[in-house]
């Protein structure tokens, strides 16, 4: 098994931290050449939704991994992540991948100066803890999209089928949990 993390912008480096303790091998996708490498999940990480967005059709990445992921290859979005992959976005009319049945709010926790840290009730996992940086939320969820978990009445995990969301950073704690939950989906 090998995950590969799109290293295009963000926080891409923690979660290949988080692997490495796990034990998984990773790849960095950041270029179309390195979609020819094989690998069996994706990592995208938080960092800036619309800055990923066009770097990603700009480097041709974009119609091959939403295929990919749209035929099943599991995958991980946090954060600018989750709002690659929610189907609408409340407050913005530009979606992107759009793959799972959710409705995002971005920046829904306001500046940086908003930040926060708690530790919640994770569905499957236990308590886990939860760093908040300039955090969308999920307003909704449809279809096939399930929540997993919450904070102060909002959505903050979702899954559905292979594709996992978090509106949190679970690569910026010391807790593997969420990540071998990931782990755990791919096997």
């Amino acid at each position: 098994m090998r995950v590969a993390v799109l290293a295009l912008q963000g926080a891409f480096a923690e979660h290949e931290q988080m692997l490495s303790r796990l034990h998984v091998p990773f790849i960095e996708i950041r270029q179309k050449r390195d979609l020819a490498e094989p690998f069996d999940g994706l990592i995208i990480p938080g960092g800036e939704s619309t800055v990923q967005g066009k770097l990603l059709r700009e480097l041709g990445l974009y119609d091959e991994l939403k295929g990919s992921i749209l035929s099943g290859l599991p995958v991980f979005g946090t954060c600018a992540g989750l709002l690659l992959l929610a189907g609408k976005i409340q407050n913005d009319t530009r979606t992107h991948f759009a793959t799972m049945d959710i409705i995002a709010v971005r920046n829904a926790y306001g500046r940086q100066l908003g930040s926060f840290y708690t530790e919640e009730e994770f569905q499957g996992i236990g308590t886990v803890p939860m760093s908040f940086i300039r955090a969308p939320y999920i307003a909704g969820v449809f279809g096939e999209a399930r929540a997993l978990a919450m904070v102060n009445g909002h959505i903050v995990a979702a899954r559905q089928d292979r594709q996992l969301v978090t509106s949190f950073h679970p690569e910026l704690n010391d807790d593997l949990s969420v990540h071998q939950y990931f782990i755990n989906m791919i096997v």
